[in-house]
């Protein structure tokens, strides 16, 4: 079993004797003992303040020590906070509810209205790397600096990438999506290393690039060149109130005869993500004493988007009304990074 936290839930993550993976709220609803202090035989967890046992998957407690022959509790309606939860590309993903689990009480769990996220995959045979790293700001700091598109030249620079000295317009066609938006598929940036070398090894005219940005905390990357390919799914979850937690999953067939391919690759993450976590820590310090904050057009146009897609999702939830987008229609943005 491993402790691990979700928007300010605490949580306790492991599998049973088959190999399932569970996710049960870190407390005993008996007096608030941490359940991952306890015993685990594969099947249920046992609290190590009085010997409460409960179900893995269910949360549902089976055993209450204390209890005599006589005293009809009835322990079967007794649940430990428990959440539906699916392992998908080596990463468990835990569905938190609006109202989660109080850790005390005789709830069962609420199940997922939608699938677990997918990384797009277009050929049977590819490569995978993964990467994480927690970032100290707010989650909605951590997702407008994933779709900011501005920041490259300044945050981002690197000999095999590109120097601020680089920077040019460029014009990006974007369009409404459900529950998100999309960079309409375009031509890879002229100023990237990486792209330049996909460029010798594919035809240029085939190269394009797709990203998409859904709610609540999803930006899925493609490149595709041909029969080549690269995509990737990144996430921003939140731990608690002032940091967030980055997780990059990218497969890809091309270069896959490459030694060392997903090392290379996520020496080339990391850096770039601890460049983006370096930036935030210093953001934090400005962001301790509440400034006046803004947003620009046309460069924080998809900040303002998601905003605004927010605020519609919580207000169609608290209306029952359809979810309205703010997205119009097909809109032009133009930069220079």
């Amino acid at each position: 079993m491993q402790k691990a936290m979700l928007l300010g839930t605490p949580l306790v993550i492991g599998r049973d004797g088959e190999g399932q993976v569970f996710a049960l709220q870190d407390t005993c609803p008996h007096r608030g003992m941490p359940l991952s202090c306890g015993q685990f035989d594969g099947h249920q967890v046992e609290c190590g303040y009085h010997g409460w046992k409960f179900d893995v998957h269910t949360g549902q407690c089976k055993l209450i020590p204390s209890l005599t022959a006589d005293q009809n509790l009835k322990v079967e309606r007794i649940f430990a906070g428990n959440f539906a939860c699916e392992e998908h590309d080596s990463f468990v993903w835990v569905f938190i509810p609006d109202s989660s689990p109080a850790g005390a009480g005789f709830t069962k769990r609420d199940d997922p209205p939608f699938a677990v996220p997918d990384v797009p995959k277009f050929s049977g045979k590819y490569k995978i790397a993964y990467l994480t790293a927690d970032l100290p700001c707010s989650v909605d700091h951590g997702i407008i600096g994933l779709m900011d598109p501005a920041h490259g030249p300044f945050v981002h620079q690197a000999w095999w990438w590109r120097s601020r000295h680089s920077i040019h317009e460029k014009r990006k066609q974007f369009e409404p999506i459900p529950c998100g938006f999309r960079m309409s598929a375009h031509t890879p940036s002229s100023n990237s290393a990486p792209y330049k070398l996909l460029r010798m090894y594919a035809d240029a005219e085939s190269i394009s690039t797709t990203i998409d940005f859904v709610l609540p905390n999803l930006r899925l990357e493609t490149i595709q060149a041909g029969k080549y390919w690269f995509s990737s799914l990144t996430t921003v979850t939140p731990i608690v109130r002032d940091r967030c937690r980055i997780d990059v999953v990218a497969c890809w067939n091309i270069f896959r005869w490459l030694p060392f391919g997903p090392a290379l690759l996520k020496f080339v993450f990391a850096k770039f993500v601890e460049q983006d976590r370096r930036t935030m820590e210093l953001q934090s310090e400005g962001l301790k004493h509440n400034p006046h904050l803004m947003l620009i057009d046309d460069a924080d146009r998809p900040a303002k988007w998601y905003f605004a897609l927010k605020a519609a999702h919580l207000e169609a939830k608290r209306s029952g009304n359809e979810f309205r987008h703010p997205m119009a229609g097909p809109t032009q943005l133009k930069w220079r990074s």
